[in-house]
C-alpha cells in the first residue's frame, strides 16, 4: 500500500519532467521564431568593424628657453646668445630647421616694505624674456631622445625646458578610407552568416552609415562621440565601424 509520503518523490519527478519539457518546447519556439523572422524579412542590419595598428610617422617637439636680467637690453642680449646655442645644439644632432615663436617679455618684481609707513609695494627687479621653439621631424624615435640630451644646454647656462612631444600618423585619412572598406567587408561576412542560417542569401547593399573613427594608443579601447585622435603614443590603433543594411533574396 502506497503512503502519501512515498508518492511525493514520484509526483515531484513528474512535475519536474513536465517543466523541463515545457522549457525545451518554449526555447525551440523562440529559436524557430527568430529564424522565421530572418527568413521572412527582406533586409538585414549588421555592424562591421576593422582595426589596424600603425606607427606615428611625425613627431612634434615643443620646448622653450628664457633669460633673466636686470635690464631689458641685457635680457635681450642674453636671449639672443642662448638662441644661438639652442640652434647649434639642434644642428649638431641633425635638426636644421625649427620654428620659433615671438619673444615674450615679462617684468620681474619683488615685494618691498616701506620702513616709514610699513606699507608693502611691488618693485621691478628685472625682465624675463622667453621664446618657444617647435621641431617637426619624421625621426619619431630619435628626436624624443634629444630631451635627455638637453641637459647639455643647461650646462651652458641656457634655461632650456622640454615641453613634451606629439606623435602624429599623417596617413590617418587614407587609413580611414581603407578601413571603412574593410569594415564593410566584415559587415557583409556577418550578414551572410546570419542569412544562411535562415535559408537566405545576401542580395545587395541598401544603406551604409559610417561610425566614428577612433585613434587610440596601442591596446586602448577608449571611445568618444567625436572620435579620439591620440597624439601621446608612438604606436596607435585605428578602429572603424560601419552600420549597413543588406537586401536578402
Amino acid at each position: 500500500m502506497n503512503t502519501p509520503s512515498a508518492s511525493r518523490p514520484h509526483l515531484f519527478g513528474v512535475l519536474a519532467g513536465l517543466a523541463l519539457s515545457a522549457g525545451l518546447v518554449f526555447a525551440a519556439l523562440v529559436f524557430a521564431n527568430a529564424w522565421t523572422r530572418i527568413a521572412e524579412s527582406q533586409v538585414i542590419n549588421v555592424t562591421g568593424s576593422a582595426r589596424k595598428n600603425v606607427r606615428s610617422d611625425l613627431v612634434v617637439w615643443r620646448a622653450s628657453f628664457s633669460a633673466d636680467a636686470p635690464t631689458l637690453l641685457e635680457a635681450q642680449q642674453k636671449l639672443r646668445a642662448d638662441s644661438v646655442k639652442v640652434a647649434a645644439f639642434l644642428a649638431a644632432r641633425g635638426i636644421d630647421g625649427f620654428t620659433a615663436s615671438a619673444v615674450q617679455i615679462r617684468e620681474l618684481t619683488a615685494k618691498q616694505r616701506n620702513q616709514e609707513d610699513d606699507t608693502v609695494t611691488n618693485v621691478r627687479t628685472g625682465y624675463r624674456l622667453s621664446q618657444s621653439i617647435e621641431v617637426h621631424s619624421p625621426e619619431v624615435e630619435r628626436v624624443p631622445r634629444l630631451a635627455s640630451d638637453s641637459g647639455e644646454l643647461l650646462q651652458q647656462g641656457v634655461a632650456f625646458v622640454s615641453d613634451g612631444f606629439e606623435f602624429i600618423y599623417t596617413k590617418a585619412g587614407d587609413a580611414k578610407v581603407e578601413m571603412m572598406a574593410e569594415a564593410t567587408k566584415d559587415a557583409r561576412s556577418r550578414a551572410e552568416q546570419i542569412a544562411t542560417q535562415g535559408g537566405r542569401t545576401i542580395k545587395e547593399l541598401r544603406t551604409a552609415r559610417m561610425g566614428v573613427v577612433q585613434i587610440n594608443p596601442l591596446y586602448s579601447s577608449s571611445t568618444s562621440w567625436e572620435g579620439n585622435n591620440d597624439t601621446t603614443a608612438l604606436d596607435k590603433t585605428i578602429t572603424a565601424t560601419i552600420a549597413v543594411t543588406f537586401a536578402m533574396k
